[in-house]
């Protein structure tokens, strides 16, 4: 397993990143990722320009999917992990793998999003 010094900010700016990458996929399938919400001085009520939405997104999809993919093969998580049993590698593969989809399907939801908004 790699040490902690790498541990504790790869943990963290993974579950930044996963936020940041949550609100970006409400925002896409959301009202207000179409019209700027009221309260937003000066834009209020006007249209998000699509690429100011569609330009984000698809970086924020690229980099969740290269951090959470190759960033666990990198530092070696997922081979060199030990398990006590077949129930605890089970375990940890079922709670990593919605995480290694979202970037895959962050960049559908944007690609969805183009779509919609052309």
């Amino acid at each position: 397993m790699p040490g902690l010094a790498i541990s504790i900010p790869y943990v963290f700016g993974l579950s930044i990143l996963t936020e940041v990458a949550a609100l970006a996929a409400i925002g896409l399938v959301s009202r207000w990722g179409e019209v700027f919400p009221s309260w937003v001085p000066m834009v209020g009520t006007r249209r998000v320009p699509p690429m100011l939405v569609i330009v984000p997104a698809t970086i924020g999809g690229l980099v969740m999917t290269l951090v959470t993919v190759m960033g666990l093969n990198w530092f070696g998580v997922i081979e060199g992990a030990q398990y006590e049993n077949f129930w605890w590698e089970a375990l940890a593969k079922t709670a990593i793998t919605p995480i290694a989809a979202w970037g895959p399907i962050l960049l559908a939801l944007t690609a969805a999003y183009h779509v919609r908004r052309r």
